[in-house]
């Protein structure tokens, strides 16, 4: 299978921080990615069930009753839960990221992360092999 025919991955954005939400939307500005954002749980839910993202993109503090770890639960044991969540979180320490993957998160990354770092994780759980497009 081509690169080619994994385009273009649906991305799902969700983070409070309209800052953050715009930091990730200029890092994947690339024609291989469709985005989609959301700025709290509730919206996320809705969005993951209306778009059926390829990619979850996850911010674990988030206002209101719901966290993304709550989020990530619920797409980890629903009819989505083939849909990759990368879990993008202040809390770095280890109880945070085995948190982030006892709730089903394919990957953990801690803010600030390297937007390369970040392409690379979302092209690892895709399946694209990236250096293939360095070529």
């Amino acid at each position: 299978m081509t690169n080619e025919s994994l385009y273009p991955i649906k991305v799902l954005i969700v983070d409070d921080n309209a800052q953050m939400r715009q930091l990730l939307r200029l890092t994947l500005n690339f024609d291989k990615y469709d985005l989609y954002e959301a700025k709290d749980a509730n919206e996320a839910i809705k969005s993951v069930i209306s778009y059926s993202p390829d990619v979850i993109l996850l911010d674990v503090m988030m206002p209101g009753t719901l966290t993304g770890l709550d989020v990530c639960e619920f797409i980890k044991t629903s009819a989505i839960r083939d849909c990759k969540v990368i879990v993008l979180s202040a809390k770095g320490q280890e109880r945070d990221i085995e948190a982030g993957m006892m709730a089903g998160a394919d990957a953990y990354l801690t803010k600030p992360f390297s937007p390369l770092m970040l392409m690379k994780t979302v092209d690892d759980l895709m399946g694209i092999d990236s250096s293939e497009e360095e070529q």
